[in-house]
């Protein structure tokens, strides 16, 4: 059975049709990837999915279950998890800090005024397991505000991973980032996905991390869907390559 099913979905602000009936399979353990040029929809299209929009038509299905109407804290209970452009962070804390508030927030222990020794000790190991699949293990103690930005953006990825998703919705990981930032954050992308055996969706402005990591990708072209398929195939593709790749060459 497919983890996510969107079927035919619209989204329509006033005369403005920012999503124009755009259908996706996502499969459990796929990486797929949403590419297509500024103002193609694909933020909103996310919107859609994690339930910041409600769609206009259409329908959203999520491990069998019809999600459609469900709000965002519904979906994340359901199993999705999702970071956004603008890095989402609490920057006056530390690493350890922010991903200790994930987890409690996972575990269901975020308002408790006191923790158990046991409830205590499983937080400490979920933490220090997420700070070693993070690679920032050496900067924990450190104020996230001080640390790169592509630091920052695994600090947010691993708040996500730290609600123990199904699917993980990536919007823009390595967006302003320099070139060892990048290659930094499609690696911790690829052992998500190998190593934890991840779902992952991304919406990606950068070609090169796009085709190295997804198994499929779809693409959008003013709010339409233009085309999808393996990496080679959408290289090869005319029509995207008028749209989008040859724009960006």
């Amino acid at each position: 059975m497919s983890l996510l099913r969107v079927e035919r979905v619209s989204k329509h602000f006033g005369s403005l049709i920012a999503v124009n009936n755009i259908s996706m399979t996502v499969e459990p353990g796929e990486l797929r990837a949403i590419i297509g040029p500024n103002g193609a929809g694909k933020t909103t299209f996310f919107n859609l999915i994690t339930g910041f929009f409600s769609p206009t038509i259409g329908r959203i299905v999520f491990d069998g279950k019809d999600v459609t109407h469900l709000a965002p804290a519904e979906r994340v209970h359901s199993g999705m998890a999702r970071t956004s452009q603008i890095t989402e962070i609490f920057p006056e804390l530390t690493v350890r800090e922010n991903l200790r508030i994930a987890v409690e927030v996972a575990s269901g222990l975020r308002l408790r005024a006191w923790l158990s020794q046991n409830d205590d000790g499983k937080i400490r190991d979920r933490v220090a397991e997420l700070l070693a699949t993070s690679g920032l293990a050496e900067k924990a103690e450190r104020p996230v505000g001080e640390l790169s930005h592509g630091d920052q953006r695994a600090t947010e990825i691993m708040m996500a991973l730290a609600l123990k998703p199904r699917l993980l919705l990536l919007d823009e990981p390595t967006a302003g980032m320099g070139d060892q930032e990048t290659y930094d954050i499609t690696q911790l992308i690829r052992r998500l996905h190998k190593d934890s055996k991840l779902t992952i969706v991304l919406i990606e402005h950068d070609m090169r991390v796009v085709f190295h990591l997804a198994d499929r990708i779809m693409v959008l072209d003013q709010g339409k869907f233009l085309a999808e398929g393996t990496p080679r195939e959408i290289a090869a593709n005319e029509a995207v390559q008028t749209a989008y790749l040859g724009q960006a060459a």
